[in-house]
């Protein structure tokens, strides 16, 4: 019998009011070639949101009975294998979450054993409000903890914003989550191709962006394409106006490292660090240069939970270097490159 295909799912998020049933309405009308089932999440026993995305084949179903990150989590796993006991066929599936989801729980429904060879987590997807997300970061940890998620950032409604506040908010959302493609965009309108299997949870997938660009996707050059916040294993202000006027607890930074790593030193570290700090640290990814194998060790985390595994072989002249990325809530920076540092093998 014929090996069914794995069926990628993308999860939207973002706070209220960024876009982000625009951007599956906009989803759904593009020539991306995907048959999607949808699975939309709202509070209150009213569904609005099923009703704006009209004029489209796909399968909708709908949770109208609380947050899929909380007491109804169930539901979201009954969803899913519900749409596979349906007749009709999907090789998509879009979870559109409310503007108050975490979106950790929503992660770890892809770890469930009987999801392992039938569906898999592609990307999160979060919608950013240029003009309001400061405010909402500021005020909402919910807002923080869907960047720090997100694998793909679309920096929404930059007409709403000067370039200044738009460079501004970059450098922050760079600072908070180095590990996502930020694109900026005007009423969600994007490229499918880069929403949809993008494969950014995926261990092969390519794993730190130090030279990340930022992607305007309404200027071919302009203003808006020269971003300052390029990462370069450091944090930079870039001599924006807003330094030292906000202190965000959720941040992310870069461990670099040229010496050969131990590996038994290696993943009793990372087995340590994520059990005890695992709630604090909500992403990290990297690539580690182990001493005596030929082959690149590839490493990602959600919280607690990590895999790593060999790669490919090392190119000849490639530049042989451990890096790792960590992207959490008032986690110990100091402590974790003290770790880091004396997994070096001897």
């Amino acid at each position: 019998m014929k090996k069914k295909p794995i069926v990628p799912a993308t999860v939207l998020t973002g706070f209220l009011g960024a876009g982000k049933t625009t951007l599956l309405t906009h989803l759904l009308t593009q020539p991306h070639g995907y048959k999607c089932a949808i699975i939309i999440n709202e509070f209150g026993s009213v569904g609005i949101d099923h009703q704006i995305v009209v004029g489209t084949d796909e399968e909708i179903v709908e949770l109208s009975n609380g947050c899929l990150c909380c007491r109804v989590r169930g539901d979201l796993v009954k969803s899913i294998e519900g749409l596979f006991d349906r007749a009709k066929k999907f090789d998509y599936i879009i979870i559109e979450t409310t503007g108050l989801a975490d979106p950790s729980p929503i992660s770890y429904t892809f770890f469930q054993e009987n999801f392992a060879n039938r569906v898999r987590l592609d990307a999160i997807v979060t919608v950013v409000d240029a003009r309001h997300i400061e405010k909402s970061l500021s005020e909402a940890p919910e807002a923080s903890a869907q960047v720090a998620f997100a694998d793909v950032l679309l920096l929404n409604k930059t007409d709403l914003v000067d370039r200044s506040a738009l460079e501004r908010i970059t450098a922050r959302l760079r600072r908070m989550n180095r590990l996502a493609q930020i694109h900026r965009t005007e009423r969600s309108q994007i490229d499918v191709g880069k929403i949809l299997n993008v494969r950014s949870r995926d261990l092969s997938a390519p794993t730190i962006p130090l030279e990340a660009q930022t992607h305007d996707e309404h200027c071919s050059h302009s203003d808006h394409d020269h971003d300052h916040s390029h990462d370069c294993g450091h944090d930079h202000d870039h001599g924006h106006a807003d330094h030292g006027h906000h202190d965000d607890t959720v941040k992310s930074f870069v461990l670099t490292e040229e010496r050969p790593l131990d590996l038994k030193k290696t993943e009793q570290w990372l087995a340590e660090l994520l059990g005890k700090s695992g709630e604090q640290i909500y992403r990290s990814k990297g690539i580690l240069h182990i001493k005596g194998q030929a082959k690149r060790v590839v490493f990602q985390g959600v919280q607690m939970m990590f895999d790593n595994v060999p790669d490919r072989f090392w190119n000849p002249g490639e530049k042989r270097q451990s890096q790792l990325v960590f992207i959490g809530r008032d986690i110990d920076e100091v402590a974790i490159r003290q770790g880091f540092a004396e997994c070096v093998a001897a």
